[in-house]
């Protein structure tokens, strides 16, 4: 498509001689300008995937992908019961659904936890030892203490977050109390049982790790006065974002007293607004590539006005209109180029090595940087998808190229008798 002769000429051009400084500060200010703009996009589009992979890994990872709920039926008291009486059934027949990976029974309730005169609000699930080791995050957390093989009989495990409210560690006791207790002629009593920490977790969101507290589900059945019931089903997808493939699938074998609550409806706000955050960064960001271009196009109109007179020459010596229009979209073209190149791996280092750039960082500022109590992850996370990089570099080298257009066609359309007239 581009001759020899006018790439040599277009490369000629980009390397200004020392007088013509001016043109060259412009070419590196394009340059830098559009490097950064780049690097700015793609740094932003992976920490924007990075939150949402680690928010929606964290959610699933100690969450269920579908819960499966009573609808309620009426107790020979009169009383509206949200309880399953045959959940091993229920449990049996979603086990069988095609894109199921695992079903549990479980009992939930919320209590509070007391030691060394601390009190915390926690979260019980009661689960079977087997089930709470195929719970992803919990089975393999950031970090823990003790093991899940020790959580047998009337042992439980904790958060990390309610283990350091409360001040204990494996091998110390934690009293659960739990205001619905046992019914006397002089009112209800709490119940309040003594339970050994077998099992320390963290699975870096802050509201798991200071809320979590897992039981055995025999124990979880005695100590809310739940024999032979389960507060819900829970089920977990070989792919969580298979909801709309799989839900009538459970639907039709899991009967018809039962209603279901998914991931994405317990976590829909929050999706929402990281999916609206994305749309608006990206178009913000988009604006910094455009005017980063835009300078390609200032510094280009300075350029043909500097090189009117070898416009000239050239086109009595007998080049084209085309070629000159060439000439100048290939200086043009060429540094979008080498700036897109520049971000884009300047941006790829930034996602890859965001831990040690925010631990310098944070070092620098002398800490607290980060707050994961607002935040709810752990950490500042980075994730590089191929859909971003080629995002933005499409997005550079469209608009490098376009703003080119309009100074290489007033250098292709310069009239010659007019560029040497006063020559």
């Amino acid at each position: 498509m581009f001759q020899r002769h006018e790439r040599m000429i277009a490369w000629r051009y980009l390397r200004a001689r020392r007088s013509e400084g001016g043109i060259s500060v412009m070419t590196w200010i394009s340059l830098v300008g559009i490097a950064l703009a780049v690097f700015a996009l793609i740094a932003t589009l992976a920490v924007r995937s990075g939150f949402r992979y680690e928010f929606v890994d964290t959610i699933i990872g100690a969450n269920p992908h579908v819960s499966v709920l009573s609808s309620g039926r009426v107790t020979e008291q009169g009383l509206v019961a949200r309880s399953l009486t045959d959940y091993d059934e229920v449990a049996a027949r979603l086990r069988d659904v095609d894109g199921v990976a695992r079903v549990a029974p479980v009992v939930v309730g919320e209590v509070m936890a007391s030691a060394n005169g601390r009190n915390a609000g926690v979260q019980v699930l009661g689960m079977r030892p087997e089930d709470i080791a195929q719970v992803p995050r919990v089975s393999e957390p950031e970090e823990s203490a003790g093991t899940l093989a020790d959580l047998t009989g009337e042992s439980i495990a904790l958060g990390a977050g309610v283990a350091r409210k409360l001040g204990v560690t494996v091998g110390d006791r934690v009293r659960i109390i739990s205001p619905d207790g046992v019914r006397t002629a002089f009112g209800t009593s709490p119940r309040v049982k003594a339970y050994p920490v077998a099992y320390v977790f963290r699975v870096g969101r802050f509201d798991i790790d200071s809320l979590r507290v897992y039981m055995p589900f025999e124990e979880a059945q005695v100590y809310f006065n739940l024999p032979g019931q389960a507060e819900e089903v829970q089920v977990a997808l070989d792919d969580p974002e298979a909801l709309d493939e799989v839900i009538p699938r459970l639907a039709a074998v899991a009967g018809d007293d039962v209603y279901f609550w998914t991931w994405q409806d317990a976590n829909g706000g929050y999706l929402q607004a990281l999916q609206m955050e994305d749309n608006v960064m990206f178009i913000i960001l988009s604006l910094l590539v455009i005017i980063a271009t835009l300078n390609i196009t200032s510094g280009l109109v300075m350029l043909v006005k500097n090189k009117g007179r070898d416009i000239g020459i050239l086109r009595t010596m007998g080049l084209t209109e085309g070629t000159v229009l060439r000439v100048f979209f290939l200086c043009g073209a060429s540094i979008g180029v080498a700036g897109t190149v520049v971000g884009v791996a300047m941006g790829c280092l930034f996602a890859i090595y965001i831990d040690p750039i925010f631990d310098f960082v944070n070092w620098a500022a002398g800490g607290g940087v980060w707050d994961p109590s607002t935040r709810l992850l752990s950490s500042l996370p980075a994730r590089l998808e191929v859909a971003d990089v080629l995002s933005a570099v499409i997005l550079s080298l469209t608009l490098s190229f376009l703003v080119t257009i309009f100074p290489a066609r007033r250098a292709a359309r310069m009239n010659p008798v007019e560029a040497l007239r006063y020559e």
